[in-house]
């Protein structure tokens, strides 16, 4: 227990080095640090770190070794001076080899971005360590990257303004070494999960995506809790509390330790679009200990969603407005009609139980119903808010196995002569 503990300290000290953040330093250049102190061993006593152009989108393909220094390797193996540059970083290793996702994303900025220079920094022996042990040398690490970066800028034409450091895992920490002590400023720097937290693969896959698919960006939206982003409270972009994700996020000035969310297809276009759905109940009848299961189908311009759960965060609030998140894989165009529909009762014997146990106390209760007349609705890519009104005015209560038509009646969200969003007018 005690070294998990640990590794988690050791991401937690070293995560704010990713993004950017000054790192405070001796007069020689060296960390202020006793961590660090205590566990550096110089650099001259470790395996050199290798600089690989990917000249081929054949992954097993060799590509081309830069050598620090010397500028005909650098001519021999095609390096374009005036050309884009992406060092990728890799992370720590259990298996002491390249993991496949790499080679996808060689690819995928090769696609992306024709013409660049795109090179691996292969550290695999000092990341086929301990993992306290690969942390530590990540600092060597970083400043090998620097020394090879202050050598390319003697070069005519070379700027480090076209330089972009993409750091996976532990070489997210290294891409902070590199971007502190180079001499001068790195263009782009980005630690594949900075952005949202999710598995460290998915990270990876997310980023590609963004790379192969530019025209369906995903969107993650700044919430404090994952149960707020569930409600989907969160679908704000005001103050950049939005933003596309991987290669297309925006550079913003955001408090440090904000968290995004997002929802993702399985695969890849990984994208979907968010909505939020507001509910109100504006009176009741019959309800007892009963949980109503909600499912909504949208119908748009475009296309028909699939039908969709309203996932229940908390218990739904009586006479009171409930808040949902929804996702759709499709684009559905404008938004026309809404379907609710109350699932009818599940013959389980708890449910049957529950309902005994209803009847005998409450013997008169003849159903269950909900008194719902519109709904409104808020789409988290487009920010746009709509309003839909029940089909029939005259009938808009709902029960265990009925379904309500929704039709839309006005773009925002404020209906006329309303002065108050928890008072409901017709």
């Amino acid at each position: 227990m005690r070294n998990t503990v640990l590794q988690l300290c050791l991401w937690s000290a070293y995560c704010c080095f990713a993004t950017g953040d000054p790192i405070p330093l001796g007069p020689e250049g060296r960390l202020q640090d006793e961590f660090d102190k205590s566990r550096v061993v110089p650099t001259a006593a470790k395996p050199p770190v290798r600089f690989n152009l990917r000249t081929s989108e054949d992954p097993e393909h060799e590509g081309c070794d830069l050598s620090l220094g010397r500028s005909q390797p650098l001519e021999d193996c095609g390096f374009n001076v005036t050309a884009k540059t992406f060092f990728i970083i890799h992370g720590w290793t259990m298996s002491g080899m390249f993991e496949n996702w790499l080679y996808k994303l060689v690819s995928a900025l090769q696609m992306r971005e024709k013409g660049a220079n795109v090179v691996v920094v292969d550290w695999l022996p000092l990341a086929h360590q301990l993992y306290v042990d690969a942390v530590n040398n990540t600092r060597g690490v970083g400043l090998s990257i620097a020394q090879m970066l202050d050598w390319l800028q003697g070069k005519e034409d070379f700027s480090l303004e076209n330089v972009h450091l993409i750091g996976y895992s532990l070489g997210a920490h290294v891409a902070g070494y590199a971007g502190n002590f180079v001499k001068g400023t790195v263009g782009r720097i980005t630690a594949i999960a900075e952005v949202l937290k999710c598995e460290h693969e998915r990270a990876v896959h997310l980023f590609v995506d963004s790379l192969v698919n530019q025209d369906k960006p995903s969107f993650a939206f700044q919430c404090t809790d994952s149960n707020r982003f569930k409600k989907g409270i969160c679908l704000s972009c005001r103050k950049n509390r939005c933003n596309s994700i991987g290669y297309n996020a925006k550079k913003t000035r955001n408090k440090r330790n904000s968290k995004m969310y997002l929802k993702t297809r399985a695969g890849m276009p990984f994208r979907v679009y968010h909505y939020q759905m507001k509910i109100h109940v504006f009176s009741y009848k019959n309800m007892g200990e009963m949980e109503p299961t909600f499912y909504v189908t949208l119908y748009g311009t475009n296309a028909d969603s699939q039908v969709l759960p309203l996932e229940m965060v908390e218990q739904i609030g009586l006479n009171a407005t409930n808040t949902f998140l929804v996702y759709t894989e499709e684009d559905l165009g404008d938004l026309l009609k809404i379907r609710l529909t109350w699932e009818g009762k599940s013959q389980s014997w708890y449910n049957l139980w529950k309902e005994l146990r209803s009847y005998l106390t409450q013997p008169r209760v003849s159903k269950q119903e909900l008194h719902i007349r519109r709904i409104r609705v808020k789409s988290g890519e487009t920010q746009q808010k709509l309003t839909f009104c029940a089909e029939d005015l005259e009938n808009t209560l709902i029960s265990p196995g009925q379904e309500l038509w929704f039709h839309k009646c006005r773009d925002g969200w404020r209906m006329k002569n309303e002065t108050s969003p928890t008072v409901e007018h017709l």
